[in-house]
């Protein structure tokens, strides 16, 4: 037993030094791993958003094979039609409504803005708020942000090359996206069992487990949180109809897409429907917090529990303590791919504390 601590002592000793030794030496010739950066960089979008279809659908094809008895290349061709009638339903319907609603919001930004200004102004000048002896710099936060959203607007009417060329990158990954897909689901499942090959043989089916547990935690976080997104976006939408709200559309959209992050997303999300609803009456913003307050209710004691269940099993504290974290070191794309990182690092930890008791249980029992 102690010649076993003596080894795995000396091995982790070892391990940490290379790893050290690796970093440093990283830092010296930078200069190579700049083209494999730039590499890695390109390619991570297109590839992250067809991983992201790929989880999504894969259940789908699944559903085909084993309840339906349909062959994996068919059910591959029922999911690509499927997505391209997605896709042209999205360009011809939702998509022009919502460049529409986004034009139409620049448009009236500054009479928002106006709006906004006009609403602060008859705050401030009520006489209990006098009595709070506010600072002259917060009566001058309504101009500063008028006049940074008209520098903002000036710089769009001045970029169209860079809009430009954002267009044909978006073009580009129209395309690119759809093949990496097609050959996710034709060979994605291969994967696991190919990088177990490469292995030596007593290590092969452990590792073969690892990606199945990592493959079902990634699949049943992602499936299920565009369920939950879905959900999101689609009854706040209504709720903004109902209410009367302006771009209840966009809205509805921006809540779905902030959902993506815990706790923290609905709120980022409120923030821009309530600003719209205050440019209408102080009543519509208390309306509008009424619509999300019941969205998010019915999202996390409903649905979410029947649909992601404990797939993280995360304390909120740890939730908010590493998206705050993370948010600070990669922006608002940390923030969304934090959760799952953190997932499928606590499958792998999970699964090594598992593997390292039941190998002392086969050394202790054979001494």
């Amino acid at each position: 037993m102690e010649q076993l601590r003596k080894t795995n002592l000396l091995y982790w000793s070892v391990w940490l030094l290379v790893m050290a030794c690796l970093i440093w030496v990283s830092t010296k010739i930078d200069f190579i791993f700049y083209p494999i950066g730039t590499f890695i960089s390109t390619i991570f979008t297109p590839v992250l958003v067809a991983g992201f279809l790929y989880y999504i659908f894969t259940p789908f094809i699944e559903m085909l094979e084993n309840r339906l008895n349909i062959k994996r290349p068919i059910g591959i061709l029922i999911v690509m039609v499927l997505l391209i009638g997605i896709v042209i339903f999205s360009f011809l319907g939702l998509i022009p409504n919502l460049v529409s609603q986004i034009g139409e919001l620049l448009t009236n930004l500054p009479s928002v803005v106006r709006s906004l200004n006009k609403l602060y102004q008859q705050v401030i000048e009520q006489e209990w708020v006098q009595r709070l002896d506010i600072p002259t710099q917060l009566s001058q936060l309504s101009g500063n942000v008028q006049s940074s959203i008209s520098a903002f607007l000036n710089g769009l009417t001045g970029s169209i090359g860079s809009v430009l060329s954002a267009v044909a990158n978006i073009a580009l990954l129209v395309i690119i996206i759809p093949l990496i897909f097609f050959y996710m689901l034709k060979d994605g499942h291969k994967f696991p069992e190919a990088v177990a090959q490469l292995l030596p043989h007593e290590y092969s089916s452990d590792v073969l487990a690892l990606f199945k547990e990592i493959n079902k935690t990634i699949a049943k976080y992602i499936s299920g949180q565009a369920l939950v997104c879905l959900f999101v976006g689609t009854f706040t939408f209504i709720g903004y109809l109902l209410i009367g709200l302006p771009y209840a559309f966009l809205l509805g959209v921006t809540a779905a897409i902030t959902n993506i992050i815990p706790y923290l997303g609905p709120y980022i999300g409120l923030i821009p429907a309530a600003i719209i609803g205050l440019t209408v009456s102080p009543t519509k913003a208390l309306l509008v917090c009424v619509v999300v307050l019941v969205v998010q209710q019915v999202e996390s004691n409903i649905i979410s529990p029947n649909v992601l269940g404990k797939t993280l099993d995360m304390h909120p504290l740890t939730i908010l303590f590493l998206l705050l974290a993370v948010g600070k070191i990669s922006g608002v794309l940390g923030m969304i791919l934090a959760i799952p990182a953190y997932a499928v690092v606590k499958t792998i930890v999970q699964y090594v504390h598992r593997y390292v008791k039941n190998r002392k249980k086969k050394v202790l029992y054979k001494e």
